[in-house]
């Protein structure tokens, strides 16, 4: 027992040091300029240092609203895309589990028994005829069936491959909860923009119709032309036209809050325009590395990369021996009822070494792994590429939106005054009706575009906050040694 103990030992000591034949991994340097494009169009799009990063910043802490913030609590906990992102987290974790378990001897207890008949012819000239032997044989033993010793790092290369996978369905649940909370905020955001449109046609269509009452009752007694009343019935169809189209709009966006959320949406979480919605609170673009390096999808990009170096590990440990070990321990008897007497004990221990000399496979297979180690790198790379024009792209808008929305503001407060000296000069009889129906087109037409405006700045600051990888969980942002990826994957 002292010499099995010795042995078991022995080995342990041996697979605690082996190595693996893993490439040394470097981060590859980032294909993108090391700051934010400038010029005009960007404006002041850094922000305030004192701000902090997207990614630092919970969901909870930009997005001010409490509606909001429980709208994207139950699309969290409901929504089907997102919870399938979690049940992959957990199929990879568990395939992790496997790899890892190959590295230890998997241990069985067999039972078997056997009775034969055999010629005793089969044993030789013996120097008389005994006819038949019977033969009997009952065993239990408790053993290794095979298991492969890993001197050579090709079990652990795999392990490890299957680590860095896990990692990468983790960033890639990150990556569908950060989609799913901007496209929650987006969705809220449009039914807002979309029901302050309809309450606006609805104004709009009030006025016009009380116009064309009017103008009708003046056409009746002859102080207004025909013509005059049918151009104003023009603009109430047109303002009914609207208000239909924004109503189906309204239900529209409703239905995809809905589908979004998972469930249904209480009517009281529904915003009824953009001017009620709570500010979001301002980030820091940073710098590129700071940003982009972080952001999950990156992180499942690189991930990836690394499993492709796990995988040549693996491919160049297959050209060495592999050794497997064999062991039982237990008793046997001819008879089943002396089989845990004294002097039934039996054990056995064996080992074997396989060597490839001459499979052409394996030199293909590690082509192979080089290749798809190329082609991870190169996905890596366009990864951060897309990421960079995805920010660069927000903050050309963020840039030029302030500026929008001082002119439309100016446009909206002329138009108005417009309008309004339009129908004084009219009510005077100094000015026909169709300059009233211009100004009042106009002034429409301007406060519809404020609203399309103001949707588009904060859509943008959702779009902003989203690409730099805000919305996740900081605690699990992709490395080794987090708080919370590694201990579930080792658990």
């Amino acid at each position: 027992m002292t010499r099995k103990l010795f042995f078991i030992i022995a080995i342990t000591v041996i697979l605690c040091i082996g190595c693996t034949m893993i490439p040394k991994y470097n981060r590859p340097e980032s294909p993108v300029p090391e700051t934010w494009p400038e010029g005009p169009a960007y404006g002041e799009t850094q922000g305030e240092s004192t701000a902090p990063l997207a990614g630092d910043l919970g969901w909870r802490d930009f997005f001010t609203d409490p509606r909001l913030q429980k709208l994207i609590d139950i699309a969290l906990e409901n929504n089907r895309d997102l919870r399938v992102a979690a049940l992959n987290v957990e199929r990879t974790r568990a395939m992790y589990r496997i790899a890892r378990s190959e590295l230890l001897p998997i241990i069985n207890a067999n039972a078997g028994g056997s009775r034969e008949e055999v010629p005793a012819s089969t044993f030789g000239d013996i120097g008389w005829d005994l006819g038949s032997i019977m033969m009997e044989r009952y065993d239990v033993n408790v053993g290794i069936n095979s298991w492969e010793i890993d001197f050579f790092g090709r079990i652990r290369s795999l392990k490890q491959r299957a680590l860095e996978e896990y990692f990468a369905t983790e960033e890639a649940r990150r990556s569908a909860q950060i989609l799913l909370i901007s496209e929650i905020a987006n969705a809220w955001l449009a039914l807002a923009a979309d029901q302050e449109n309809l309450d606006l046609a609805h104004a709009t269509l009030e006025t016009r119709q009380a116009a064309y009452n009017l103008i009708r009752r003046r056409y009746e007694v002859g102080l207004a032309t025909e013509l005059e009343l049918r151009q104003v019935q023009t603009q109430v169809d047109a303002a009914r036209v609207d208000a239909a189209k924004f109503a189906e709009l309204v239900a529209m966006d409703e239905n995809a809050l809905n589908f979004l959320a998972g469930t249904s949406v209480p009517e009281k979480l529904y915003p009824r325009s953009l001017t009620g919605i709570g500010p979001m609170q301002p980030i820091f673009a940073g710098t590129p590395s700071d940003v982009l390096l972080n952001r999950p999808d990156i992180l499942q990009a690189e991930r990836a990369l690394k499993a492709a170096y796990a995988n040549i590990g693996a491919a160049r440990a297959v050209f060495f021996p592999r050794i497997s070990l064999t062991t039982a321990y237990g008793t046997a008897s001819d008879e089943l009822g002396n089989l845990f007497e004294a002097g039934t004990r039996t054990w056995n221990i064996g080992s074997q070494a396989t060597l490839p000399i001459f499979d052409p496979r394996i030199w293909s297979a590690l082509k192979v792994t080089k290749v798809e180690r190329e082609i991870a790198l190169t996905q890596y790379e366009r990864t951060i590429q897309a990421a960079f024009r995805e920010v660069a792209d927000a903050l050309a808008q963020k840039g030029t939106l302030g500026d929008q929305m001082a002119a439309q503001k100016s446009l909206v407060e002329a138009t108005a005054e417009a309008y309004r000296l339009s129908q004084m000069r009219y009510e005077k009889g100094t000015d026909i009706y169709l300059n009233v129906l211009d100004a009042q087109r106009s002034l429409y037409a301007a406060q519809q575009g404020l609203i399309s405006i103001r949707l588009a700045d904060l859509a943008n600051q959702v779009r902003l906050y989203a690409v730099m990888g805000g919305g996740g969980d900081p605690a699990l942002a992709g490395n080794d040694n987090g708080p919370g990826a590694k201990k579930n994957a080792l658990d």
